[in-house]
């Protein structure tokens, strides 16, 4: 079985607050799943960038990296540039092997988690 990581993948903002959520996100998981290896990076404005965390993680011996975007919804990012990114990758390091998962938002847990929340605040 190859040495699997498993990178968060979100947009990024100037803001650095923004990315609170992921990293909380993040945490959780190497809490919940210490035998995995899990990294955050992002498209844009913060850092790492994809490309940076996947070739950092692939010197250290991971031969199948999981990208799972933290996206709402697959848009442009996701239907585009994210596919050229991991295109690139795939190039430059043909001994690897790069999976892009859905946007998180949506699977089907996330969004019932979404509409449980929202319901959360009127029922309130």
């Amino acid at each position: 079985m190859p040495k699997t990581a498993l990178i968060l993948f979100a947009h990024g903002a100037r803001d650095p607050d923004w990315a609170d959520p992921m990293h909380r996100v993040c945490a959780v998981l190497r809490a919940q799943a210490p035998h995995r290896r899990v990294e955050l990076a992002f498209l844009e404005f913060m850092k790492p960038e994809l490309r940076d965390c996947a070739e950092s993680l692939l010197a250290e011996g991971f031969e199948r990296i999981v990208v799972l975007p933290m996206f709402i919804a697959r848009g442009g990012h996701l239907k585009r540039d994210v596919p050229l990114l991991l295109d690139e990758l795939r190039c430059s390091h043909p001994q690897a092997h790069f999976e892009l998962g859905a946007a998180i938002g949506e699977a089907e847990s996330v969004v019932q988690a979404m509409a449980w929340h929202a319901l959360a605040l009127v029922d309130s």
